[in-house]
């Protein structure tokens, strides 16, 4: 290698370096991910994803996130629903904020729009079978308070 007699530089230096063979995955994923991040944040994406864990079957077949601008989320709902979500959207917007783990969405914007119709949810399996014991409580108030408690959940999961 020479070098440049004006800068002492090697002569090579200014070319630039390509690295051919493996390379650690995480200096991969800005590239990948900065597109997808241009269009929508991953907050909002996070929420366009988990819609029907956030608020629960019965409100994610009457609405769907639509856009995320700033602090705002945009929900589509059907005709008077709007309305209805109005005055939840203060605990909405804990739920939202609650699911992400930090205050992501302030203010909820609503916009009236036909939404397809919902698609049908698989039904989780229902626990059969005797209720597996307790063990490490000695029978009495505990130890039957845990079995009602055990028994309650299990009734929840056959709806």
């Amino acid at each position: 290698m020479g070098t440049d007699a004006e800068t002492d530089k090697p002569a090579d230096a200014e070319k630039p370096r390509h690295v051919w063979g493996p390379r650690p995955v995480g200096n991969l994923v800005a590239g990948l991910t900065r597109p997808a991040f241009r269009r929508r944040s991953p907050a909002a994406a996070q929420i366009m994803a988990d819609w029907g864990t956030i608020v629960g079957p019965a409100l994610a077949a009457i609405t769907a996130p639509r856009r995320m601008t700033g602090a705002t989320l945009t929900l589509a709902c059907a005709g008077p629903v709007a309305m209805e979500l109005q005055h939840m959207s203060g605990e909405l917007t804990s739920r939202i904020n609650a699911h992400l783990g930090r205050v992501a969405v302030e203010r909820l914007r609503f916009v009236q729009e036909m939404l397809p119709p919902a698609a049908v949810v698989p039904v989780r399996p229902v626990m059969s079978g005797p209720p597996a014991p307790i063990q490490g409580f000695a029978p009495g108030e505990l130890h039957d308070a845990l079995a009602r408690l055990g028994q309650a959940v299990r009734q929840t999961g056959r709806r």
